[in-house]
């Protein structure tokens, strides 16, 4: 039977409820922290344990973490946060982007991949299969040697490139996918390469149903959006909110535009709450509840406007796909 497995337990499909697919909630990111880039620091757990709990009030049931090894997670803060406020978490395996790879790895890691200095020493010092090996015992075992494991497996690219070391993790996180049946979700920089990333997932021979495309909306080309969606695959639009990147207005439309296509079963919808200046409990920021409290009355009265059923959407975005997306199956 199919299964969602979150960081406290395997649950059935029907209990996920409301989620959102690309979220951090702490994180520590090596990269940044070298570089004195605080507000992408989110290091007080109780802080963002508060916007856990205004998402919690509002309805909100789950949350997707894609933070990654390589993003600087802190597992046993993350767990906690679940446990005390009720809303269930999934964890991720597997890696992120190239350009993040020059930092130092944690010491606490070193006795799990041995004594290199930076990711990139890692990712270039090992074969593809170990990788694999690597985020494999992610999902199984647990995450960083806890016991907590991993929902989703991972990888990333850059904007509109991918290394070689960036198609070594997609490989490795293919493979590891197809040992754990663990659905996979990617990072794609600013929305670009997804063509380009499915073209080497159908190399080693994923259905790409079972594969999550993230920053959508950073590409808000309705063209390129319906390639993607004609694989099968997700289109996670997890840009809620950053008006600097574009207004919600082309969001929506690009959502509509894909319903009105017929791929309304493949949306996912979040926010990537990833710095502290978009938290309200670390900086006055709009804050986790702020999709789920704001945004979706907005998008009903658009999407009904358009003559769509716009609380049946939101339905399928932040319950039924999800429940599907985020499945364990054969």
């Amino acid at each position: 039977m199919p299964f969602i497995r979150t960081l406290n337990g395997d649950i059935a499909l029907e209990q996920l409820g409301f989620t959102y697919s690309h979220e951090h909630i702490v994180c520590r990111p090596a990269y940044w922290q070298e570089r004195g880039e605080y507000d992408l620091l989110l290091d007080d757990p109780h802080k963002s344990l508060l916007d856990v709990l205004d998402y919690k009030r509002h309805g909100g049931k789950t949350i997707v973490d894609a933070t990654a090894v390589d993003y600087g997670r802190d597992v046993p803060a993350v767990v906690q946060i679940s446990r005390e406020t009720g809303v269930q978490i999934i964890g991720t395996a597997g890696f992120n982007k190239s350009f993040l790879w020059d930092a130092k790895i944690k010491e606490e890691l070193k006795p799990l991949i041995g004594n290199y200095a930076t990711y990139q020493e890692w990712i270039d010092s090992k074969s593809v299969n170990d990788l694999a090996e690597f985020v494999i015992r992610e999902v199984e075992e647990g995450l960083e040697g806890t016991p907590y494991k991993a929902g989703q497996v991972k990888f990333g690219t850059g904007y509109n490139r991918i290394t070689p070391l960036e198609e070594k993790t997609l490989r490795a996180v293919a493979r590891a996918h197809h040992e754990t049946k663990a659905p996979i979700h990617s990072h794609t920089e600013a929305g670009t390469m997804a063509l380009e990333q499915i073209e080497l997932l159908r190399s080693e021979n994923v259905d790409l149903r079972h594969v999550s495309f993230g920053h959508m909306d950073r590409n808000p080309d309705p063209y390129y959006h319906e390639q993607v969606a004609k694989t099968g695959a997700y289109l996670c639009f997890d840009g809620i909110a950053k008006i600097k990147y574009a207004p919600e207005s082309t969001r929506i439309h690009c959502i509509l535009e894909l319903v009105r296509k017929g791929f309304e079963d493949q949306i996912l919808i979040s926010g990537d709450t990833a710095r502290k200046s978009y938290y309200k409990h670390y900086d006055h920021g709009l804050g986790l509840a702020y999709i789920i409290a704001k945004w979706i009355p907005r998008f009903i009265d658009e999407a009904e406007r358009s003559g769509f059923d716009g609380r049946a959407l939101i339905e399928k975005f932040f319950v039924k796909n999800p429940a599907a997306c985020f499945a364990f199956k054969e």
